[in-house]
């Protein structure tokens, strides 16, 4: 189950990785650190911030984005640059890519078939999701 999270924990997230999340996903991870989101052609279980404001919190958001993306960059083909967001449960990701400069990550979003190694665009802003 989502539930909110302090921002700072997206932006120690953000320091980690040398990135700026997008503003319409950092205000839906704020409203709620994870839960799913559909698009053609899957569901996806959004990775949460990593939160470590109490013991249930840090069991509950240890799969965060830092972690996945370190994981994603390990398969062949994964995008150079990409920040894994999400997984559909069959080794996809949902991913964000760098813009200019390549701190800034861009607000439209991705999936990364692991099987074809394609990156597609689903939509120009997270904010568009369910």
């Amino acid at each position: 189950m989502p539930f909110p999270v302090d921002e700072k924990y997206i932006v120690a997230t953000e320091q980690k990785l040398g990135v700026t999340f997008p503003a319409s996903f950092r205000s839906k991870m704020i409203k709620e650190n994870g839960g799913e989101v559909d698009t053609p052609p899957d569901t996806w279980q959004l990775f949460p911030f990593y939160d470590t404001s109490d013991k249930g919190r840090i069991k509950r958001t240890c799969n965060d984005i830092v972690r996945e993306t370190a994981s994603a960059k390990q398969w062949a083909g994964f995008p150079s640059g990409a920040i894994a967001i999400g997984a559909n449960g069959c080794g996809d990701k949902l991913v964000l890519m760098p813009s200019a400069p390549p701190t800034k990550l861009q607000d439209a979003v991705f999936w990364w078939d692991h099987e074809t190694r394609q990156l597609h665009r689903i939509c120009d802003d997270f904010a568009k999701l369910k």
